[in-house]
Parts: C-alpha cells; structure tokens; sequence
C-alpha cells in the first residue's frame, strides 16, 4: 500500500478514536453533573431532617434559620429553599450546556476531517480505478492497430507483391496509424478539460454548415458500413460557439453513433436542428443498438465503454462522450441522452443558448451545403 493511503487511514483512524472518545467524554460529565446535583440535594437533604428535628426539640425558627440558613421554616415545618433548589437546578444545567456546547465543536470539526478524508480515500479510489480503466483501455485499443501494423509489413517485407496488394496493405496501415492518433488526440484532449486549459471563443456560427462539414468528413467510412446519415437543419439557424470545439462535439458525437450502428448491419444516423425559446437545439439520433435507460447518464464520464449489446462500441477510447459533455459546459450549454433500450437506438440532445440573427442573411457556402431550401429540407448521405 502506497505511504500517502497508509497515512490517510491513520489519520481516519486516530480521528474516529478521537470522535469517539469525545463522545464519551459528553457523556461522562453529563453523568457526573446529575450525579452531583443528586448528591447535593442529599446533603441539603440531610440538613433538612436536622432542622425538623431541631424544630422537634423545640429549638426557635430563627435560631434554626441561623444554623442552617439554607433550610426554610415555615409554621415548625423545615423544607429546603426554593431559591437555593432552583440555583442547584440551573447550576446543573449550566454545566451540562457547557459541556455539550464544547463537546458538539469537537465534534463538528472531527465529523468534518472524517469527511474531507473519506472524500479524499474515495476520490483517490476513483483514480485509481480509472487508472486501471484507462491503462487496461490503452493497451487493448492500442494493440489491436499495433498487430494488425505490424502483419501488414511482415507480408510486405516477406515476399513481392502485387501493386494492388501493396496498395491495400498501405491504406490498411494508415487507418491502424489514424486511428491511434485519434486515440491519442482524445487522451490528451481530455486530460486539457480536466485541468482546465482550455480558453473558447464564442462567434455566430450557422449551425447547418457545420453539421455538413462534420458528415462529409464521415460519408466514406458510412457508405462502406451501410449507414445513411441525413441532417435536417433549420435554414439560418445560430448559435454562438467556438468552431473547433463544435467540430469536436459534432465528429466524436456522430462517430459515436456510426459506432453504435455498425455492430446491426447498417442503419441510420439524423441530425435535427430547430430553435426553441432562448434556445438552439440538436439531436443526433441513430438506429443502432441502444442502451438500458439507466445508464443514460454513466455514458458521459470518462473511460466509459457499455457493451455493444448495451450501447456501446468495442473500438474507442470511452472518453468522446465526456469530451462532448465537457466542451458543452463550457460553452453554456447541455448534453442529455435518451434510449428506449437495448436495440432501440438513441438520441442525443444538444442545447445551446440563442445566438442572435444577423439581420441580413444571404445564402452562403455553408447555407448551401448544410440546409438546402427551406426549413423542411433534407440531405441524405449514405
């Protein structure tokens, strides 16, 4: 067990010994405190008997309130003092305030360093179990792209082959060598978020051309996996955002769920863009293999792969979904995702805030490759 684990469950150890012996220690003086309001009340007690034998004896009430000026008498009857039983009262329960007044700060500040060390015990659990994610993560995706690098240029290294061949192996070694880098981009992308090194810049970005670019980017790998993908963007809708970081949420989003397609044969992918009050909306939704409700909101933490019979890929790195979820606070906005279940496909609902519209708009590059004309307009990519 690393030295600084050691010291933290020490320290919770010695911390709820001390909570404890604290405690106990409240509960020792409040003991002693009734306990000594008993024994006085006996020794008043007993005074009390000795004036009544005093009055018996036919001794005068005042020479008995002389001796004992504690006791009253009234009409040859002795009994303790109101006054003096009420201060005996209010004595014991000034104590016992005290007491409790005292011992409940010890208390207070040992609860709150059992706190902050259970958080710190737990915290350091949850990276330590990401570790372990993350490392056992690395080194399937990695060795897969690895292996299949290294046949190829085994074969090639091997014997002659065929300009074709060549061809096909070279292209095969490229997309092992692009999908590592993108592995790698995603690491290091997230490990910036987490640490907060990233600044936004925030301009009026149409919404439907950069929806297009992001699915002409995907048009080859969704042809060869029979996935169509259509977007239906409002015409002229925007929002304000940082244009990487849209290209970043929009790609990992719709990688996510060419994904979750390929595993049932083909299928469809649709993105949708509408403007709701003070609000721009899109949803992604694909007709691939879903996921259980419940697991809706462990899709976006880091290192999260569901099973692809429950929605998730055996390709990627688990971490495109908390980069999305990231990159959308900080730019205002939210992620949500949605799954009847398992085999029902999903959707994922993006919402910015409302940028405003310019007031001129004129058709444009992005207008025409993102939104043909009128609101109703689709573009299918297949």
């Amino acid at each position: 067990m690393k030295a600084p684990r050691v010291f933290q469950l020490t320290a919770l150890a010695l911390v709820l010994v001390s909570a404890v012996q604290v405690g106990w220690w409240l509960f020792d003086q409040h003991r002693l405190a009734v306990a000594k309001y008993r024994e006085m009340h006996q020794a008043y007690a007993q005074q009390v008997v000795a004036a009544q034998a005093l009055l018996a004896a036919g001794t005068s009430a005042a020479r008995v309130r002389a001796l004992l000026p504690d006791i009253a008498v009234t009409d040859r009857h002795a009994a303790l003092s109101s006054e003096l039983d009420r201060r005996l009262l209010s004595e014991e329960r000034r104590r016992i305030a005290q007491y409790s007044w005292e011992g409940s700060f010890f208390i207070i500040a040992l609860a709150a360093c059992i706190a902050v060390i259970a958080r710190a015990l737990r915290a350091e659990a949850r990276v330590i179990a990401e570790q372990e994610s993350f490392l056992a993560l690395v080194s399937h995706q990695f060795k897969t792209p690895l292996a299949s690098l290294q046949l190829s240029l085994e074969t090639m290294a091997m014997r002659p082959l065929s300009p074709e061949h060549t061809r096909a192996l070279i292209e095969r070694m490229l997309a092992d060598l692009a999908r590592m880098e993108g592995m790698v981009t995603q690491i290091l992308e997230s490990m910036r978020l987490e640490r907060g090194r990233v600044e936004l810049r925030r301009e009026p970005i149409e919404l439907a051309g950069a929806v297009a670019r992001v699915i002409a980017g995907s048009e080859e790998r969704a042809a060869r996996e029979h996935i169509a993908i259509s977007a239906d963007i409002e015409r002229g809708l925007e929002l304000t955002a940082d244009p990487l970081a849209l290209d970043v949420i929009l790609r990992n989003l719709l990688e996510n769920a060419l994904a979750a397609v390929a595993p049932v044969g083909g299928g469809s992918v649709a993105f949708t863009g509408r403007r709701a009050p003070g609000e721009v909306q899109l949803s992604v939704r694909d007709s691939g293999v879903g996921f259980r409700p419940a697991d809706a909101a462990r899709l976006f933490h880091k290192f999260t792969r569901l099973h692809p019979g429950g929605g998730g890929s055996q390709f990627g790195t688990g971490l495109g979904l908390y980069i999305v979820r990231r990159l959308m606070l900080l730019a205002g906005g939210r992620v949500s995702a949605h799954s009847e279940g398992i085999g029902q496909g999903s959707t994922f609902l993006l919402t910015w805030p409302a940028g405003e519209r310019r007031r001129h708009e004129t058709p444009g590059p992005a207008d025409d490759a993102g939104a043909p004309a009128g609101p109703g307009a689709r573009r299918e990519h297949s």
